[in-house]
């Protein structure tokens, strides 16, 4: 009696935690006393994983003092060595939830990996990666993510991720890269679904800009012809320009406009800017201030 009444009391335990509701026959005594003992080990390895998790969190939030960080790894079980790579993964909100439960089917089957968030916009996980794995090993996972949404929700997605951390202390600063790519990713590679911190190039240095450098430089190089008010037939010659590597002729040929017509457009962007692109070094200046100029939009609408 007394170990069919313990184990109603687990069972609704576990019911709490997971969520599922659990059946046995309390008639077979064997039954419920093999059951309790196996009901024991799962809620205890369930809640050390729920625990790992919190701490995993708040360690990206630096929530955690560092003299508390090693002592409770090390009572959680947590490898305070192992090479970790923090990915972030953002999608549309509507399948948020959906997402959120594949990567947990997918990831957290391994006792090694983590998967939790600290908003509604974004899930990280936290991925164990072997010491010889490259950026193209983490590109691989990021781009088995993309594909598998894809093939599975058929929505869109973008994934970020930091440099590798070789100790637990140093996982929040993977976090934060991966934070901070998603957001420069958002701004300046639009198209991309992948996008490393370590690939940011200029986009992250435009990024960490005040805005007051940001609007002296356009006033130095445009003044008031700002490239945001350029037509649709200029901006589409210029980004296909840039596309080709500055090359008129193969420029010439995407647009199915003759080559004198690309060069009269390139004279008239010319005259209007200041800037002849054809030549590298106002390529480079123009380059620069499209990015600038989408990084303050950004952040006007931001704020």
């Amino acid at each position: 009696m007394a170990e069919t009444q313990e184990l109603e009391k687990l069972l609704n335990d576990l019911k709490n935690l997971t969520g599922v509701t659990f059946c046995v026959d309390t008639e077979d005594e064997e039954s419920v006393h093999r059951a309790v003992g196996q009901i024991k080990q799962l809620t205890s390895a369930y809640k050390e994983k729920y625990n790992k998790v919190n701490f995993i969190q708040n360690l990206l939030l630096d929530n955690v003092l560092h003299v508390d960080m090693y002592n409770r790894a090390k009572k959680l079980h947590i490898d305070i060595e192992t090479n970790r790579t923090v990915f972030l993964v953002e999608t549309e909100r509507e399948s948020y939830e959906d997402t959120m439960e594949l990567l947990k089917h997918l990831y957290t089957a391994q006792m090694r990996d983590y998967i939790t968030a600290v908003d509604d916009t974004s899930i990280i996980l936290v991925k164990s990666m072997d010491p010889d794995d490259t950026e193209e090993d983490m590109h691989d996972v990021a781009k088995t993510i993309v594909d598998m949404i894809n093939a599975e929700m058929m929505t869109k997605v973008c994934v970020s991720y930091g440099n590798p951390s070789r100790k637990l202390d140093d996982l929040s600063r993977s976090y934060k890269e991966a934070k901070m790519a998603l957001e420069v990713g958002r701004i300046f590679y639009v198209g991309r679904s992948i996008v490393p911190y370590s690939k940011l190039g200029i986009g992250r240095l435009i990024y960490q800009l005040p805005i007051p450098l940001c609007k002296m430089f356009m006033e130095e190089v445009f003044g008031d012809q700002l490239p945001d008010t350029f037509d649709e037939e200029t901006v589409t010659t210029i980004n296909k320009f840039f596309d080709n590597n500055l090359n008129i002729s193969e420029t010439a040929r995407q647009l199915y406009v003759h080559r004198n017509t690309l060069v009269y457009r390139l004279e008239k962007l010319q005259k209007m800017t200041g800037l002849d692109i054809r030549v590298f070094d106002d390529a480079l200046t123009f380059k620069i201030a499209t990015m600038v100029v989408s990084y303050m939009k950004f952040m006007k609408e931001e704020t």
